[in-house]
This record gives C-alpha cells, sequence and structure tokens, in this order.
C-alpha cells in the first residue's frame, strides 16, 4: 500500500544564494524522504517590497558576515556559491525579473526543465559570476540545459507576455500571503495538512520534525557531479 507524498513548496529566487543551499538540499531529500517537492520561483523584489524587508547585503556588519558564511555554505553542502565581484551590482541594479519571468515561462510550458534551468542560473550568478539580466544571458543558460534556438525562442517570447508576468505576480502573492518576508520561503505540509511557513536554508531539522522524518545531514553524496 502507497503512502502519499508529504508537500513542500519552495518559494525562490535565484538572485538569492541562500535559495540555492535549500533547493539543493531538498532536492536531495526527495530520495530519502517521501515528498513531492514543488518548485515555486517567484520575484524577491517584490516580497521584500511588499513585506517591507530589506537586503542583508544593505547593512555593512550583515553583508560582512555573509561572506564568510557562503564560503562556510560551500565547504558543507559541497554546492560551488562565490561571491560575485560586484555583487552591489547583482543585486541592486541588475537583479532577476528577467531570469524569473524566463523560470516561469519554463514552468508552464516545460516544467520538467525548471530544476535544471534553476541550478544553472545559480551557477551563472553565484558561482561563475556571470550575468542572468540580459537575453542573450538567458539564451546562453537555455542552451546549457539542452533548450533548440526555436525553443528558446518561443519561451522568451512568451516571457515577455502577460500570461508569464500575471503568473510570477500570483505566485508570488501567494507566498506573501502565506507569510512570506524573504528567500526561500518553504511551505510544509505535514502529517496533519497543515500548512507551516519556514524560512531559510537552515531549517532542514524543522522540516525534518513537521514531515515526521529524520534529518541525517547535507547528503552531499547527492550532489549533482557538475557541482
Amino acid at each position: 500500500m502507497s503512502i502519499t507524498k508529504q508537500t513542500i513548496e519552495l518559494f525562490y529566487d535565484v538572485v538569492s544564494p541562500y535559495s540555492w543551499i535549500a533547493f539543493e538540499e531538498l532536492c536531495r531529500y526527495r530520495t530519502k524522504w517521501n515528498i513531492d517537492l514543488k518548485l515555486r520561483p517567484f520575484f524577491l523584489g517584490g516580497i521584500m517590497q511588499s513585506s517591507g524587508n530589506k537586503p542583508p547585503a544593505s547593512v555593512p556588519a550583515k553583508g560582512d558576515y555573509m561572506v564568510h558564511d557562503i564560503s562556510r555554505l560551500r565547504r558543507f553542502y559541497h554546492i560551488p556559491v562565490n561571491f560575485p565581484a560586484n555583487v552591489a551590482e547583482v543585486l541592486f541594479v541588475k537583479g532577476s525579473l528577467a531570469a524569473q519571468r524566463f523560470l516561469t515561462a519554463v514552468q508552464i510550458t516545460k516544467p520538467e526543465l525548471v530544476e535544471p534551468l534553476s541550478r544553472e542560473l545559480w551557477m551563472r550568478i553565484w558561482s561563475r559570476d556571470e550575468d542572468i539580466a540580459s537575453l542573450d544571458s538567458l539564451r546562453q543558460a537555455g542552451r546549457k540545459i539542452g533548450l533548440l534556438e526555436p525553443e528558446i525562442d518561443g519561451l522568451i517570447d512568451q516571457s515577455k507576455g502577460d500570461s508569464v508576468k500575471n503568473r510570477l505576480k500570483q505566485v508570488t502573492q501567494e507566498a506573501l500571503d502565506a507569510g512570506a518576508f524573504g528567500a526561500p520561503t518553504i511551505i510544509v505540509h505535514d502529517l496533519d495538512n497543515t500548512k507551516n511557513l519556514v524560512f531559510g536554508s537552515d531549517r532542514m531539522l524543522i522540516i525534518a520534525m513537521l514531515l515526521g522524518e529524520q534529518y541525517v545531514g547535507p547528503l552531499t553524496e547527492l550532489a549533482p557531479s557538475k557541482l
């Protein structure tokens, strides 16, 4: 008799390195926990503005801490996360709206590619210090995950349309309605089917408790080989 999978919704933005940590850990734990992981790309800029939150890097002491914290997380989780050379430009000037719309278009049309595309966008911005804002950058990311040029053209055109823009706004609003104030925002549907909001990439023990599962570390042996 099969046991119904418990749902975890991961709301994230590729501009957030901590979202990458949560993404990789939850992807790894799909093989260990009985979970249905739903990837929910949202727009972090809208979350921050609507909730009144401020980016950690906007506070000098927090920004300094993040540099050291990211280095430790890289080693602990075996995820090649690095600070971009100009993090202020990445976070506050270029942003991630085009990338999140592209991800949303892919989720609508080719949902099986949301995971590899998300990972590739994180690799570009938070590992190789490459752009994710220009259309050419999105084309490169699309090629990297195996999309053909006509498919990329169609997805980019779709990402500029109202259906994708409205879908991204809808998912962002769903996160806000659930109480989101940053990224990653994780909604855990527990054993009683109650929706529990969990914030941050360092709450896997709490997620395990809510699911009635065990957390046994970062499962680095399950890291994708290219990481």
